[in-house]
Formats: structure tokens, sequence, C-alpha cells
């Protein structure tokens, strides 16, 4: 091939298009303002860091081991390591492929099919080194690179996303210990009492002040309170159970530090939300990728050109190998046109496209609940600090109407059925309150992760 064969080859292959339309990123609509919130503020929660918002030492120390333990978390690693190999046998493709073969053999030719002069045995030395580089005239594999690349950040953005959910599962899970062992001390403080107003039920029926029904009733009082206790207990060793599994641990006793409340920031604006939350930019990554994998599959629709090239030796003697006279060495240029399988490559591109716009209504879709999930989580800060308010007033009130109903009752003014109410009311309310409490933490919880709050920017 003369040079100025060459010059062309290079000049188109430097002049070639990339075929499929560029990325252009979508532009959903988003509001000003988070639903729920009060006033917009270029501060966000999801900015904060995570030691900041969980400042209790023990819950802090839990993270730290499950983002080093986690098992959902080390098999994304792994992900990232298949997408990131994906992405170099993609890139590779764009290099020339360079192969080396010999082959050696000796044998008898038959009688039959000998030439004239030829030896009846003989043998046969073979060296090559071969080249075939496809000119990407189409981009079809700058494109399967581009794709490539964007699945790989999409498997990174997946585990950030499983950083900011593991952040949030243990923080929630740490706060279901400190409310059950509320609500254990709340139902160990009933049982208290109960046994305590057993005692003095059975001293007034000694004295003929009351019936055998206080006393039964007193009993199935004290009783209801011991099955609750139980019944907590059994949910808490759950719960650690639950715990211990986030941090790759076997099944084993926690227990909780002070159980601090999470602090509170401001939501932030709406438009952070699109480049901070994890899942939203693992979204648009995939949707880059089947973007990118409909410009290849269009440019399969043309021929495929290929330069070549051949250098080696052959000969009938090993010994003359390497001489000059048993080189041989070829250049040349392939085009592979597909005629039958044009068919079938335009049915390539339709589902391309396909997956492309089912790419870009799941970004849309994950953009929408966001959204939502902030909103929500807004809503549930505002109203269970309203609930927990009211709930701890009624504790009050509660605990008051039952020193009120006993203090009655040993006077004589009241019936034994007020003090059960009283106390079955309290105990009640108080199992409540821990529950209450359990919810305005976890709201706050619910908001940091919403906002994808957990993981650093780069």
């Amino acid at each position: 091939m003369n040079r100025r064969v060459c010059m062309c080859i290079v000049v188109g292959m430097l002049a070639g298009c990339t075929l499929g339309p560029d990325y252009v990123r979508p532009t959903p609509d988003v509001p000003a303002r988070y639903r729920g919130d009060a006033e917009a503020s270029e501060a966000s929660f999801g900015d904060v860091d995570w030691r900041t918002v969980y400042t209790e030492p023990a819950l802090q120390a839990l993270i730290e081991e499950a983002l080093h333990a986690n098992l959902d978390l080390r098999i994304a690693v792994t992900r990232i390591e298949q997408a990131r190999a994906q992405l170099g046998v993609a890139g590779i493709g764009q290099w020339p492929r360079i192969e080396g073969s010999g082959a050696l053999s000796r044998g008898e030719t038959s009688a039959y099919a000998r030439a004239a002069g030829q030896p009846r045995i003989g043998e046969r030395a073979e060296l090559s080194l071969t080249l075939s580089w496809e000119l990407d005239f189409w981009g079809r594999l700058r494109r399967l690179s581009e794709a490539a690349r964007a699945e790989l950040l999409a498997t990174q953005y997946a585990a950030r996303a499983l950083h900011v959910g593991l952040i949030a599962d243990v923080a929630s899970a740490y706060y279901s210990l400190c409310a059950l062992d509320e609500r254990a001390a709340a139902a160990q403080r009933g049982v208290q009492s109960r046994e305590a107003f057993l005692e003095l039920t059975r001293a007034q029926l000694q004295r003929g002040v009351i019936s055998a029904l206080d006393v039964v009733s007193a009993e199935a009082q004290l009783a209801a309170a011991q099955a609750s206790v139980h019944d907590i207990a059994r949910a808490r060793e759950q719960a650690e159970n639950a715990l211990a599994l986030l941090l790759a641990r076997p099944p084993q006793a926690l227990a909780p530090g002070d159980c601090r409340a999470p602090a509170q920031v401001p939501a932030g604006l709406p438009s952070r939300l699109l480049e901070r939350r994890p899942d939203v930019l693992q979204a648009e990554q995939v949707l880059i990728a089947a973007n990118a994998r409909v410009g290849a599959a269009k440019a399969a629709l043309f021929p495929n050109l290929a330069l070549t090239g051949a250098f080696g030796a052959l000969s009938t003697d090993v010994s003359e190998l390497l001489s000059r006279p048993a080189q041989q060495w070829s250049v040349g240029v392939d085009l592979l046109q597909p005629l039958l399988a044009a068919d079938r490559n335009a049915y390539q591109v339709d589902l391309a496209q396909a997956r492309k716009r089912e790419a870009l209504l799941a970004y849309e879709k994950t953009v929408r609940t966001a959204l939502r999930e902030v909103a929500d989580a807004l809503v549930a800060q505002a109203r269970s600090l309203e609930a927990l308010e009211a709930q701890q007033r009624q504790v009050d009130a509660l605990r008051r109407a039952e020193e009120i109903a006993q203090a009655r009752y040993r006077a004589g003014y009241s019936s034994y059925f007020d003090v059960i109410n009283a106390d079955r009311n309290l105990f009640d309310a108080e199992q409540a309150l821990a529950l209450a409490r359990l919810s305005a933490r976890r709201a706050v919880i619910d908001l940091y992760r919403a906002l994808g709050g957990g993981w650093s920017m780069p």
C-alpha cells in the first residue's frame, strides 16, 4: 500500500463522525421549594456531615463499623470493580489488536500426493505477527465506551445510595432500641405499681373493706403488665438482631448510649436535590448509557472498516525460517457490510431507542419520588413534633389522674374500676409516648436520607 492510500485512510478516520444523538440533560419541572417547607434556604440538611447530625458517640461508632463491614456495601464495591473492568474492555476495543502465532510440524506425505522431487518426510515452520485495527469511522466503539463509562458511574452512585441508606438504617435501628428501652422501663414501672396496688387490695380484702372481685381484677392488671414486659423484651432482641446484621455481626446484645435526638437544619432548595441524591444521579447515568447505545446501534447499520497487516516467515526447513527468502508480509483494508443481518440491526436500533425512552421515564420518576420523599419527611417532622408534645401533655395529665383515683379509692370515695381505668390509660399513654418520640426521631432520619445526606460531594 503506497503512502497516498495510507494518508486517505488516516484522513477518513480522523474525519469520522459519531452517530446517534449527543446526550442532553433533561430539565424536569422542579418547584422553587418543597411542600411543607416554610422557607426555602441555601443551607441544606443534606450537605451536613452525618457526624454533625448524629452526635451520640455510641451511634457514631456503630455507623462507622457498618460503613466498613456491611455486606451490601461490600457487594456494591465489587459491582464497581466489575463495571470498571467492563470500561477497560470497551476502551481496548478502540486500539489496534496485535496477535502473534507460530507453528512447527513434521510429517510424511502420501506417495500419491507428493510432487516430483518432493521428499517423503518433510517439515514446515511458520512464524507470523498480525495486526487488526477497526477504524471507528461511525463512532460505534466510542459510543460503547461512553456507555460503559456511564454504567461505571451508575454503579458508583448506587454504592453511594447504599451508603446513605445504611447510615439511616443504623440510626433508625439504634433509636428503635432506645424506644424499646423506654417502653420497657415504663412497663416495669407499671408492674411495680400494680404489684404494690395488689398488696393493698389484698390487705383491704382481709379487713373486709372490698370484695374478692377487686383482688382478682388487680391480679389481671398485673399479669397484663407482665405480659407487656415480655413482649417488649422479644421485640428488643429482634431489633438487636436486625442491627447486628447491618454491622455484619452475629446476633448479640447491643446497648444504646444516651439516645440524643438527631440535629435539625433547613431542607434547602429542591434544585440541589438533583445534584446530591445518589439515586437521581444513578438514574441519569443509566439514561446517558442508554443514549450512547442508541448511537452504537445506529453505527452498526453502516460498513465496518478495518486496517489489517501481517508479517512473518514460512519455510519447509526450520533452519531457514528466519532467513530473508522465508519472509512474507501483507497489508490490506477490510470492509464488512451486513446484508442478511440488516433487518436485525435495524431492530437493534428500535430496541436501543425504546430502552432510552424507558431510562428517561425512570429518571423522571426517580426525581418525582425524591421530591415526594422530602415532602413526606417534612410533614412527618412537623406533625410528629406536635404529636409528641400532645402525647407528653396526655401522660402528665394521666399521671395526676392516677394519683387522684388511688387517693379517692383509699379514702373510699371511688370504686376500684376508676383506679383500673386510670392505671390502664396511663400505661398505654406512656407506651405511646415512647413511640411518639421514636416517630419524631425517625422523621429527622428520613428527611436526612431523602435529601441525600450521608456522603460527601466529590
